[in-house]
Parts: structure tokens; C-alpha cells; sequence
């Protein structure tokens, strides 16, 4: 480690009881973004709607002089242009895509880094070429265990100069849906989304989705980059091992009703029926439920869920019905899916913040 970067390199800081938003984090608020919750009523998010986090800067990539690289425990090094790449059978795959930190700003003690409510989400239609046949091309060792994929963003976290890495176990890495995308929505990705080509591992937490994509290493031991081995863990102690985050817990979002006050974006709507829908997912197992609470969580409700419509990877579209009466109420949803994974009445606290799928509540006003 740098010594002039020895002030950054402390296990990540929780505010204090009292302490607010601080510059920094309303610096990373301004480069990233959420997604619209109105906007959860698209199939497939728009670009410019769909969440982004940038860990350090979008690289200044030339698609002409780009190239991809493929080492390490293979048979034949590979390296792949855009070209090259776009000329091989390409897959599309409807996937959501949700932060690791999706909830962190709820958290009380509050992990002191992007500061996301539960906007950290969205749904893109990705085009590219399955990871698993550009690996065969290459050809696996039978001592490979992990593939270390690196982006062209660069940059320092507590401490460590790095370029953005992860490394995925081999088994995940060989999924039919894992991609090489080089298209969102049927266009060439935007720059902020990964230009010229990124890693799209559906069910899996953004983390994973490595932008900006430069070189994929097959390796014979697992991955100890800083991304890996320190950033993306959960921990209730800053001295501890901690879990790795990896596939995405069960969420269910609402549309907020009704319209919103400007500054607090407190919901209003008027007396009578109200129709209520949103979004669910998961990561670990095919969803089983939505349930809709009017009273704040004390009682729940089934809510409709729509088909998968055969996009397994996606948010599915739920919806109910509310009769609303005048006064103050708290609206509140949850999923479950096949492994009994269900979202909690409270976030499951850790250091970083990450995987915080705690129950989504609505404050509503409905007038008399």
C-alpha cells in the first residue's frame, strides 16, 4: 500500500448516531443514479432509467483498438476483438440487475458509502455471446477453478490502487445465461453501462457484472483481489472474514401511488379504489409470492403475480387492489420465493450494507 493512501485504507466507516449525509456521499449520490420508482412500470427499463454505479471513472475506450483478452489455465490464449466477437451466435437475455447496496441508506447505523434508498435496481434486454463458448474456444484446464474477469475502470479503494476485478467460481462462470454483452436493448451498450463489452451473470448482485471488460484469466486457486476478498462481504465486525455477497435475496417493489409532495416525495392520493403494482425478483429460486399490507406490515395480504412470461432472470409485475380512506397510512410489500427466502420486516444489518432486502413501506396521504 501507497503511504500517501494510508488515511483511506480503514475497514468502511459507519456514521454516527446523529451524523447525516456527508459531501462525500452526495458526491457519489450526483455520479449514480436510481432508478424512478414510476419507472418500475416498464417491462424493460430505458437506459438512461436504469440504476448505475461507477466505482471510479468510465474509461475512454476505441472499439477499433479494443481487445479482449483471454489466459491463464486454457489451452490457447485468446484475443478477441468486437468484431470477432459480434460474429459468433449471439444470446439475448432479459435480466434484473440490482446493487449489492441496494437499502444501505436505511441502515441504522448507516455504512458511510453510496447512499441508495431502494432505487438500485433495473431490467435490460442484453445481447452478446454465452462466457461458456469463448471459454470452450479457449479450452478450460481441468485444474481451473476460478475466472478472474478485469474492467478498464481504475482507481483507489481504502488504500489499494486497482483495476475493478472479480473473480466468479468456475461452475457459475460456465451458465448457459452468463454473458458477454456488447447490447442493451438492441443498441450498442452506452458508455456508462460498459462500452465496448461488459459481464452480465444473471441472479447475481451488480458486483458481478464487471464493466468495461479488458482480460478474463482462468485461475487454479481462488481469487483473492481486493473486490473479492474485502469489499463485498458481509460482516457485523470489521475483524472478521465475513460472508461473500453473491446471488440476489427476494425484493418486491411498489409504484408509489397517487402524486408526490415535491420536496419529501410523500404520496397523495384520494378516497376510494386504488390500484397498487410494482415489481418482484430474485436471484436464489423462481419467486412464489407478493404480499400487499395496507396497515404498515402488522397484516399482509396475496397480491396477483403475473407470469414469467419464460424470462426466468426478470422482475415479474404484481398488483392489487386498495380502498383507500382519509387519513395517514403506510403501505408495504414483500416476496418469497422457492427456497422460503422472504424479505424481512427489517434489514439485516452488516458493515457494508449489502444484500438489505428489508419489507418496502410507502407513506400515503389520502385526503378527505
Amino acid at each position: 500500500m501507497d503511504p500517501q493512501l494510508a488515511d483511506v485504507s480503514l475497514p468502511a466507516r459507519l456514521a454516527g448516531d446523529d451524523e447525516g449525509i456527508t459531501m462525500e456521499e452526495l458526491a457519489l449520490a450526483a455520479r449514480n443514479h436510481g432508478l424512478p420508482l414510476e419507472a418500475l412500470r416498464h417491462d424493460v427499463t430505458p437506459p438512461g432509467l436504469h440504476y448505475l454505479l461507477v466505482h471510479y471513472d468510465i474509461p475512454d475506450l476505441d472499439p477499433a483498438d479494443w481487445r479482449l483478452a483471454v489466459t491463464g489455465r486454457v489451452g490457447t490464449s485468446l484475443e478477441l476483438s468486437l468484431d470477432d466477437l459480434r460474429a459468433r451466435p449471439a444470446t439475448t437475455v432479459r435480466v434484473t440487475m440490482e446493487c449489492a447496496g441496494n437499502g444501505r441508506a436505511l441502515l441504522r447505523p448507516r455504512p458511510v458509502s453510496q447512499p441508495w434508498l431502494v432505487e438500485a435496481v433495473g431490467t435490460a434486454e442484453w445481447t452478446g455471446v454465452p462466457l461458456r463458448s469463448v471459454l470452450e474456444k479457449a479450452g478450460v484446464d481441468a485444474g481451473a477453478v476460478e475466472v478472474v474477469f478485469t474492467g478498464a475502470d481504475h482507481g483507489v479503494e481504502r488504500g489499494v490502487e486497482q483495476d475493478y476485478q472479480r473473480g466468479l467460481p468456475l461452475g457459475d462462470a460456465l451458465r448457459d445465461e452468463v454473458l458477454l454483452a456488447y447490447a442493451m436493448n438492441g443498441a450498442p451498450l452506452p458508455p456508462q453501462h460498459g462500452f465496448p463489452l461488459r459481464l452480465v451473470v444473471p441472479g447475481w448482485y451488480g458486483m458481478a457484472h464487471v464493466k468495461w471488460l479488458t482480460s478474463i484469466e482462468v485461475v487454479d486457486t481462488p481469487f483473492r483481489g481486493f473486490q473479492n476478498a474485502v469489499a463485498y462481504r458481509t460482516r457485523q465486525s470489521a475483524d472478521e472474514p465475513g460472508e461473500p455477497v453473491s446471488r440476489i435475496l427476494p425484493r418486491a417493489l411498489l409504484v408509489p401511488p397517487g402524486f408526490p409532495d415535491f420536496q419529501t416525495r410523500r404520496r397523495v392520493v384520494r378516497p376510494g379504489r386504488v390500484e397498487l403494482t410494482g415489481r418482484a425478483w430474485s436471484g436464489r429460486a423462481p419467486l412464489t409470492a407478493v404480499e400487499v399490507s395496507t396497515d404498515d406490515g402488522r397484516t399482509f395480504s396475496p397480491a396477483v403475480l403475473d407470469p414469467d412470461g419464460g424470462h426466468r432472470w426478470a422482475w415479474r409485475r404484481w398488483h392489487a387492489t386498495w380502498e383507500a380512506t382519509p387519513g395517514q397510512h403506510t403501505l408495504a410489500v414483500r416476496a418469497c420465493d422457492a427456497e422460503g427466502n422472504t424479505q424481512p420486516d427489517d434489514g439485516a444489518w452488516n458493515r457494508g450494507g449489502f444484500a438489505n432486502n428489508l419489507v418496502h413501506r410507502v407513506p400515503v396521504v389520502c385526503l378527505s
